[in-house]
C-alpha cells in the first residue's frame, strides 16, 4: 500500500469504517479531520469516542487534523462517550460540528468516525470521502 494512500471503501453511506490499523489509523484520520475541519464554519469542534482501545489515540488525531485545518477552531474534546451523547452535546452547546471516533456495533478489529455539523446534522461518509478526496487534492498542488 502506498504511504498516502487512503482507500476508497472506508467511505461508507452513513460513516467512515475500516478495519483498525491496517484502512482506519491516525495518519488516516488525521487526513480527514483536516479535511472535515475546512469543511465546517469556524467555530467549536465537539470530539469524542467509544471505549475501543484504538479510539483515544484516533481522537487524538482527529483533533491534531482540526488543528491543521487552521479555521478559527476550538476544540473541545468529551472523552469517552456514546454517540447519543455526543450527538446531544453538538446540537446543545451550538457547535460548529462534530468528530465521534466509533465503529459502532462492529467488531473490535474495526474502527471509524461519525461526522456531523451544525445541529448535530450528520455529514455522510460519502461526502467526508469527497472533502477528503478535494483537500488531499489542493494540499498538492498548494504553493509550497
Amino acid at each position: 500500500m502506498k504511504p498516502n494512500y487512503i482507500s476508497p471503501s472506508i467511505f461508507r453511506a452513513y460513516d467512515v469504517r475500516g478495519e483498525y490499523p491496517g484502512e482506519v489509523n491516525a495518519r488516516v484520520v488525521e487526513v480527514i479531520a483536516r479535511a472535515v475541519g475546512r469543511h465546517l464554519s469556524p467555530g467549536t469542534v465537539i470530539i469524542a469516542h467509544d471505549g475501543r482501545t484504538s479510539s483515544p489515540a484516533l481522537a487524538f488525531a482527529a483533533a491534531r487534523g482540526l488543528a491543521e485545518a487552521r479555521t478559527r477552531t476550538n476544540i473541545i474534546d468529551l472523552g469517552v462517550a456514546t454517540t447519543p451523547m455526543f450527538y446531544f452535546f453538538v446540537a446543545e452547546t451550538g457547535a460548529a460540528g462534530g468528530i465521534m471516533v466509533t465503529a459502532s456495533h462492529n467488531p473490535k478489529g474495526v474502527n471509524g468516525l461519525k461526522t456531523v455539523g451544525p445541529g448535530a446534522f450528520p455529514i455522510s461518509g460519502t461526502q467526508v470521502g469527497e472533502l477528503t478526496k478535494r483537500d488531499v487534492r489542493d494540499q498538492r498542488h498548494a504553493p509550497r
